[in-house]
């Protein structure tokens, strides 16, 4: 599925594209190699072997089911990532404004 894109995310987009266009970017000497290593990569990164049974409160999961369907991906698919993400190190919380539930009600933040 695709989805549009941010407006960061376009801008993003357009800055690569002429820096690749203005010739800033330059090919490494051993690409077969380098494309190889990165499709090992992505296959082992992308291969779920492993199946995991999780109780979550009905109000999380339609939560999550939201978050999903906004992104334009499976719930399963997000709670995949957000994993991966939290056990690789890269999960980043920020707080820029209060959550809602799937009530639309704001959830109160605990101090911790």
């Amino acid at each position: 599925m695709s989805r549009k894109l941010k407006a960061e995310e376009k801008e993003y987009e357009e800055e690569i594209l002429e820096s690749y266009e203005s010739g800033e970017w330059k090919s490494v000497s051993n690409l077969d190699k380098e494309i190889a290593r990165y499709a090992l990569s992505a296959a082992a990164t992308l291969t779920k072997d492993k199946r995991i049974n999780i109780r979550l409160s009905s109000r999380d999961l339609e939560d999550i089911q939201m978050k999903a369907a906004e992104e334009g991906m499976p719930y399963q698919t997000l709670i995949a990532s957000i994993v991966h993400k939290y056990a690789s190190g890269r999960l980043i919380e920020t707080v820029s404004r209060p959550p809602t539930c799937s009530t639309g009600r704001t959830k109160k933040l605990r101090a911790g």
